[in-house]
């Protein structure tokens, strides 16, 4: 049944899941990509064709506010 679900899997339908995770859960969003590939079996490496640019972007601004990734276009203090 899981392998079914994720063959209709979209872009859309996963970020959709992945905001409800976030919410219902208060995780960040990569922690709700992760247990989303686990609940549905997807690999991690797998799972970029599933995340939209929306999604995409709040985990880039997740990570660079965890100093995860360099900040665009400031001054090193």
């Amino acid at each position: 049944m899981q392998n079914e679900s994720i063959e209709f899997m979209t872009k859309s339908k996963f970020g959709k899941l992945v905001d409800s995770v976030v919410k219902e859960k208060r995780v960040s969003h990569m922690d709700a990509v992760l247990l989303l590939c686990e609940k549905y079996g997807i690999d991690p490496s797998e799972c970029k064709k599933y995340i939209s640019n929306v999604v995409k972007s709040k985990i880039e601004a997740e990570a660079m506010s965890l100093n995860f990734l360099p900040k665009g276009n400031e001054l090193p203090v």
